[in-house]
């Protein structure tokens, strides 16, 4: 281990910053982030730094740096751009035994500064040893991706409980106990989630109720998060969506969630599917509602998985009227729907000035196979129709169109796999799509879009736009990168 990780207490202590231009800036910012009291020698500030000045917040010395500037210091940057300022500088404060860090030269630092994940009072630093910079931000940016924003409440919620705890729970082995089951529980839970405020005084938190909510003799309550997975890529999946994952006791998944999305669970999560293909035997949905509801009940963290947007032709609603009906907690995180995700990762514009004022989204079948759809409506030019789950009644979805208006040459897609490794697109008009679908041996999952603005495909495509071109005006093959793949 080349550097000792330390955390530094720096609020209201003197710290000297040397350079006044983006880099010594930016070590500025993260300083009076920690409370410091920073001092600036520098000839000149870059416009940011000259503001910060005349408000007070820094204090500048308008020249260039002596010796004697370090007196009284506890810390010390180098940020010019001359080595020699910089090495002077290092020198002088090895001198006064004042530690002393100098910009991307860590021969002549004392200390380095990590990337940092802030979520105060957690906070987290990476560092490579100066070796690689670029790779400590990458994992920075992991990290920041992970722990929820509420992290810093749950923290200082522990922090003021924390006296309370040890006088009323004596034994430290219960008192781990406690904090272990609090950290897994409803109360943490809602904190995270921004359902409970954390800062707020003790005296409006219950702590009995604290204690009941963690008591180890008892079966946490569980609950269930519905989260849309998007159309597969696992790129587009939301932060919240990942810590659902990441925290779930159980998973139950359905057919278009993709493995990529459902290698990114917790490895010791449960993983149980639950998909519904037409025309195939499945699990119903009141057998899905009710299993949902058994979990919950034994004291498991569900994440309800679905392709796409919950709420939007997903069922979602359907099986949180469930939940609710049975007192059970849950909560909602939105995904990418896979008219928005399919049509942008095939250069389809949904609305355009040009061609589409209005967009429509429609399922292929609804509920006991009703068709309750405007067909007149969607015939209409200047606008935009998607249909999911709508490949297996193309013809009659063609044929509605055609008998209400719409002209043979309206323009359409159908696009499969979308945003996937395999993602192809079929390009025609009304006349010929399910010809030219029927050719390319179209499979499900597959989006079916109606309106001018598929002609720009062709011109906006990008996703890994290097392919062969599609069929009819062509089908792509796409490449991706694998993110590991493991059965469910």
């Amino acid at each position: 281990m080349d550097y000792f990780p330390i955390f530094l207490r720096l609020a209201n202590e003197p710290v000297l910053v040397i350079g006044g231009g983006e880099v010594a800036a930016r070590k500025i910012e993260l300083l009076l982030r920690s409370g410091a009291k920073v001092t600036v020698v520098a000839p000149a500030l870059i416009d940011s730094l000259r503001q910060t000045a005349i408000t007070g917040r820094i204090a500048h010395i308008a020249h260039e740096f002596q010796p004697q500037h370090l007196d009284g210091m506890r810390l010390a940057i180098a940020a010019t751009d001359k080595h020699s300022v910089n090495a002077w500088v290092a020198h002088q404060a090895e001198r006064r035994n004042i530690p002393v860090n100098v910009v991307d030269d860590r021969e002549l630092s004392r200390f380095i500064v990590p990337a940092i994940v802030d979520r105060s009072p957690v906070i987290v630093a990476v560092g490579s040893s100066g070796d690689a910079p670029v790779l400590t931000r990458r994992l920075r940016e992991k990290f920041e991706s992970l722990l929820p924003q509420g992290l810093g409440a749950l923290a200082r919620l522990a922090g003021k409980l924390r006296p309370v705890i040890k006088a009323r729970v004596e034994k430290p082995a219960a008192r781990r106990r406690f904090w272990e089951n609090f950290f897994d529980g409803p109360i943490a839970s809602d904190v995270l989630a921004g359902r409970l405020d954390a800062d707020k005084e003790l005296t409006e938190l219950n702590i009995n109720d604290v204690l009941r909510s963690v008591n180890a003799t008892d079966t946490p309550p569980g609950e269930v998060v519905l989260v849309g997975a998007g159309p597969g890529d696992p790129g587009l999946l939301t932060l919240r969506a990942l810590r659902a994952l990441q925290n779930a006791d159980i998973v139950l998944y359905d057919r278009l969630v993709s493995e990529e999305v459902l290698d990114l669970a917790r490895r010791d999560a449960e993983l149980v599917y639950v998909g519904k293909a037409a025309g195939k035997a499945h699990v119903s949905q009141d057998e899905i509602n009710a299993l949902l509801i058994k979990l919950a009940r034994a004291g498991k963290r569900v994440c309800r998985l679905k392709g796409g947007d919950p709420f939007i032709f997903g069922r979602g609603g359907e099986e949180l009227e469930a939940l609710a009906a049975e007192g059970i907690r849950f909560e909602v995180v939105p995904g990418v729907t896979a008219a928005a995700g399919c049509a942008a990762y095939a250069g389809i514009p949904l609305t355009h000035r040009d061609h589409a004022q209005a967009l429509t989204l429609v399922t292929g079948h609804g509920k006991d196979e009703t068709d309750n759809i405007d067909w007149q409506a969607l015939a209409r030019p200047g606008q935009t129709a998607v249909f999911y789950m709508g490949l297996g009644h193309l013809q009659r979805i063609v044929a509605n169109l055609r008998k209400h208006g719409a002209p043979a040459e309206r323009a359409a897609a159908v696009i499969e796999q979308g945003t996937r490794s395999g993602q192809r697109v079929v390009t025609a008009t009304l006349a010929d799509l399910a010809a030219k679908v029927d050719e390319a041996g179209v499979e499900s999952p597959a989006l079916l879009i109606v309106g001018e603005v598929t002609r720009l495909h062709e011109t906006l495509r990008w996703f890994n736009a290097g392919a062969a071109g599609d069929v009819s005006q062509g089908l792509f093959a796409l490449t991706h990168i694998s993110h590991g793949r493991r059965s469910a």
